[in-house]
């Protein structure tokens, strides 16, 4: 069941929120003791916010309906430990502002979802505390860093789920696992209480079964927040009532040379999925981006010097692990950092030194900024021509668990086609588009800034012409519920 229809169930009094709730809990403890969705799950405060909704006490647009958070957005009085051992203790006295306004609007926090540490990843393999594995097929990736918020949509554990996206991070696993996911534009939701990896780079966003769903969870978590100056105070609009607008007559934009060394199967189902918007009266236009093979490097200069800068704090001074066994301040230091990162973790940090030392600024970390320049140009110049722009979200499906852990570089590559995004802040939506070989993939649709109301319905329009959102993994210990 759709997050919207669990909504409208539990208004019409046909089913309680604490029924809901008591589902979703009893898949969690099904299947997620092969999947490894969940980090932490929170059954007696779950069902605690359910009773209130059933009696009443709790209101609002999403009232009673279950929700998962990643695990890197605070909650008060509960574990937030970024996947990483060096948080593993630490428990926030505040909570996060989208989480504060799902809670406000009377959604039930089923738990904190699995990620890379500190978002850094692709694969949700980089996790200090285990792997979660993809619902489609346990052998592979659910993608990263939020396939546990992915994974647990996809299994049926959670109908919307939050995640963050600093390079691809909801779009990639969403595209993995058959859900749709997307990143607002940058400053459209507040990122106080998320847990900074790349703060130009991070944006907050809803994951879910379909677009409805997404524009549902969009209205309640979008606007301005005093908490976090970079939020942005356009207007938030009415995402769920601007569905039906379609796309008949719109350009959609396709950077054809960018994609020419796509694989066959993967360009067929996305040549697939252009022709189904064509047929509900959009029309191609070939659009040229001719710097967007640059991004991927930028971002990869970009992101690790931020990180560098933003994992600083974590020191064993002030919260989080401390080296038990350090004799002066300094030793502290050194063995805290060790031990509480992992390998991913410390090879951006050391990246991210590097570029921003002293001789090496103007040549790299310099040079990325300008690289964001020209994209966010070329962007502009496209959107002159058209009203969206169509590509693939990943140049495969999922790849196996292993696979690419050994090379950094083919991991870093799976986030070719999503990176653009965040270096120029425009929102991306993906949605499910047909499998290759049993295994789900993605349409990636891109709008405007703050566009998010015609990307959604771009988005809905697709999914009444297609069932690839409803379908669900068909292994027998998912499929129960």
């Amino acid at each position: 069941m759709t997050a919207s229809e669990l909504v409208a169930r539990i208004a019409a009094r046909e089913l309680s929120a604490l029924e809901a709730t008591d589902e979703c809990l009893a898949r969690i403890a099904s299947l997620d003791g092969e999947l490894g969705a969940f980090l932490h799950v929170f059954a007696d405060s779950a069902r605690e916010q359910a009773r209130a909704v059933d009696a009443g006490q709790r209101t609002g647009p999403l009232a009673g309906l279950p929700v998962a958070v990643k695990d890197n957005m605070c909650t008060r009085g509960q574990p937030t430990t970024c996947g990483s051992r060096i948080l593993e203790s630490f428990v926030p006295p505040y909570e996060a502002t989208a989480v504060a306004r799902l809670q406000a609007a009377g959604a039930v926090v089923l738990g904190k979802t699995n990620l890379d540490e500190f978002a850094m990843g692709s694969s949700t393999e980089n996790s200090a505390y285990q792997v979660t594995r993809n619902p489609w097929d346990v052998s592979r990736v659910p993608g990263g860093s939020s396939g546990g918020s992915a994974a647990a949509v996809a299994a049926g554990m959670a109908p919307l789920a939050l995640g963050s996206d600093t390079g691809g991070s909801i779009r990639q696993p969403a595209a993995f696992c058959g859900v749709t996911g997307l990143k607002p534009t940058y400053g459209r939701i507040s990122r106080y209480g998320l847990v900074a990896f790349a703060s130009s780079l991070d944006q907050i966003g809803p994951m879910a079964c379909s677009a409805r769903d997404c524009a549902l969870a969009l209205e309640v978590l979008a606007g301005p927040d005093p908490q976090d100056t970079t939020s942005s105070v356009e207007p938030v609009a009415a995402y769920t009532s601007l569905l039906e607008s379609g796309v008949g007559g719109l350009k959609l934009g396709v950077p054809r040379s960018f994609l020419g060394d796509l694989a066959a199967p993967m360009a067929r189902v996305f040549e697939e999925a252009c022709q189904v918007l064509v047929g509900l009266g959009a029309r191609l236009v070939t659009v040229e981006l001719p710097n967007l093979g640059a991004a991927l490097p930028a971002y990869y200069i970009v992101a690790p010097a931020e990180a560098s800068s933003n994992l600083a704090r974590y020191d064993g001074t002030r919260y989080g692990f401390r080296a038990p066994d350090a004799g002066d301040v300094l030793t502290m230091f050194k063995r805290s950092r060790s031990r509480g990162f992992g390998a991913e973790v410390k090879r951006r940090i050391m990246v991210g030194t590097y570029v921003l030392s002293a001789g090496y600024y103007d040549a790299y970390y310099l040079k990325a900024q300008k690289v964001r320049t020209v994209l966010s140009r070329d962007f502009e110049k496209a959107f002159q021509e058209v009203d969206l722009i169509v590509m693939p979200t990943t140049p495969s499906t999922a790849f196996k668990i292993g696979e690419k852990s050994s090379d950094p570089l083919e991991m870093y590559l799976s986030d070719i086609y999503t990176v653009a995004l965040n270096l120029v802040g425009l929102p991306g939506l993906v949605v499910p588009s047909a499998p290759v070989e049993g295994l789900p993939t993605g349409l990636q649709l891109i709008g405007r800034a703050f566009d998010e109301g015609r990307l959604l319905a771009a988005g809905h329009a697709f999914q009444q012409a297609t069932d690839f959102h409803l379908r669900r993994p068909e292994r027998t210990s998912v499929s129960q519920g």
